[in-house]
């Protein structure tokens, strides 16, 4: 009789583990934890792609420049400014960390527009080049660069989506519990009017002799 009654204790126990496991996952899924393993997933996903596009786009600057260089009476000074936003974009040690510490991914992103928009005063330069826009080297590097810049458009929209949907979570009650005890802090976006500004082209002046 005494084996049985530790064998219903023990069963009971059992029952009751499972019980307090499937409610505690319940709680959970309740309180948005589900959501926030699946947004923050999704998060670092479209935070690799944009990562991605600019490697992309960095690993076309040493072509472009070598091109930009054949021709002799091009402004070296647009030409530093490239070289010199690339070696700065590039030596920044990014992790998925970056994505929860907003110093840190400020600097990134300040560190893309200056690239972005160094590149964007060569191309609008290269315009009083007649030899350079008859290059068809460059040209083809012209319309690689384009694309390139059509996909870190697409990547950093999807990034930004993705951010808010889970910015959201992460301040809306009663989620935002879930946050504070799991640690989930809300993530930094793109500044796109900061970028904006860094990236915007210079007026050159195509009657310049």
């Amino acid at each position: 009789m005494e084996s049985s009654l530790k064998s219903g204790c023990t069963r009971w126990l059992h029952r009751l583990a499972g019980g307090v496991a499937l409610a505690f996952a319940l709680l959970l899924s309740g309180c948005g934890y589900n959501d926030f393993q699946r947004l923050d997933e999704q998060t670092q996903s479209a935070w690799s792609e944009v990562l991605n596009q600019y490697q992309r786009r960095a690993d076309l600057v040493p072509n472009i420049v070598a091109t930009v260089k054949g021709e002799a009476a091009f402004e070296q000074d647009t030409l530093t400014k490239v070289v010199e936003a690339r070696a700065k974009a590039t030596s920044m040690q990014v992790s998925p960390e970056t994505l929860n510490n907003p110093d840190a991914f400020a600097k990134f992103q300040k560190a893309q527009g200056e690239l972005g928009g160094a590149l964007s005063r060569l191309m609008v330069v290269s315009e009083q080049y007649p030899n350079l826009k008859a290059n068809q080297g460059f040209s083809d590097l012209r319309v690689l660069l384009e694309g390139t810049e059509n996909r870190i458009t697409v990547a950093r929209n999807r990034y930004i989506q993705s951010v808010q949907e889970y910015n959201v979570l992460a301040r809306s009650f009663p989620s935002n519990l879930t946050a504070m005890v799991f640690s989930y802090q809300p993530k930094p976006a793109f500044t796109v009017a900061n970028e904006a500004a860094i990236s915007a082209p210079p007026v050159v002046d195509f009657n310049k002799k």
